[in-house]
């Protein structure tokens, strides 16, 4: 399986990271070793200073696909979880300068937080779906998928043009604004429709 994630799909994390709006899907992957389940604890590394929270709606595909029609992307998933995209902050920043790749500040090892799935007929409206991110009970980041600047079936036509799209392959779709830092000792706390997803901790 693999691992593709979406970057600035809303427009106000986009604004508040100082980058252009998109014209079309920013796409970049991680490896399995990425993936951190079974809300185990998220260890900081130490190759970097600034580790952010980046919560996303997160996509499992369940059928072999390439070259999809936005008209047909919808019959390629049944469930959706929760998931956070941890970033090397400061790492992505000297990277972006140099104009390098963003594997070592994106696709980490434990950088893919992700949650139980549920099925999409779950929720009345995929694309009119509240999610939230607490940490230490607080709301960080809050956002609804109609704000995307692409949305899921969007990007399923999209990403499926350069990727064959296979059973279990997970799509995270984006992050809202409000992404900070994390330190040792934060509990991260994630909802879909104030339904517990996820509930881990920073060591």
């Amino acid at each position: 399986m693999k691992i593709l994630c979406i970057g600035r799909n809303y427009i106000e994390h986009t604004k508040e990271l100082n980058n252009p709006l998109p014209t079309e899907p920013v796409i970049f992957s991680k490896p399995d070793s990425a993936l951190l389940r079974n809300n185990d604890p998220f260890f900081l590394p130490d190759f970097a200073n600034s580790f952010h929270h980046e919560v996303e709606i997160v996509v499992r595909i369940n059928r072999l696909g390439k070259n999809i029609e936005e008209k047909f992307a919808h019959r390629y998933y049944e469930e959706i979880g929760l998931g956070i995209d941890f970033t090397a902050r400061d790492l992505q920043d000297e990277l972006k300068k140099k104009g390098l790749p963003w594997e070592k500040c994106k696709a980490f090892d434990s950088s893919a937080v992700i949650s139980k799935f549920v099925s999409k007929d779950h929720f009345p409206d995929i694309n009119n779906l509240n999610f939230h991110l607490d940490v230490n009970g607080e709301i960080r980041q809050k956002g609804n998928t109609s704000d995307m600047i692409f949305s899921i079936d969007q990007i399923i036509a999209q990403v499926s043009k350069y990727f064959t799209l296979k059973i279990g392959d997970l799509i995270y779709t984006g992050t809202p604004s409000g992404v900070g830092p994390v330190k040792i000792g934060d509990r991260l706390r994630g909802f879909i429709e104030n339904e517990p997803f996820f509930d881990f901790q920073v060591k």
